[in-house]
């Protein structure tokens, strides 16, 4: 019963990944950014309930184009990623150079 009904969500596991990848590079830009974890926290799980619902909701209307749903969801974790990566390198050259002239 419990394989049945996977079976559906079986052409959006790589969304799935790609989300909790996301989350993850999200968060990390938040920290970076000097935000309250637990305001970022309870902001993400609120984020992932919502993508939830609607996932479940939206799983039939959405099966027929989730090749185009998991490509966009995989570049846009792309262009996050090197986005987070090229704020903690600001930031850590910035400390850096505070280290040096402070």
């Amino acid at each position: 019963m419990v394989i049945i009904l996977l079976e559906a969500y079986l052409p959006f596991i790589g969304l799935i990944i790609f989300g909790n990848i996301e989350n993850l590079i999200l968060a990390s830009q938040g920290v970076v950014q000097g935000v309250d974890v637990k305001v970022l926290g309870a902001l993400s799980v609120l984020v992932v309930i919502i993508w939830l619902v609607i996932g479940t909701v939206a799983t039939e209307v959405a099966i027929q184009y989730s090749s185009y749903i998991t490509f966009i969801g995989g570049l846009a974790i792309v262009i996050l990623g090197i986005q987070a990566i090229r704020e903690a390198v600001k930031n850590i050259k910035a400390k850096k150079r505070e280290e040096h002239h402070g």
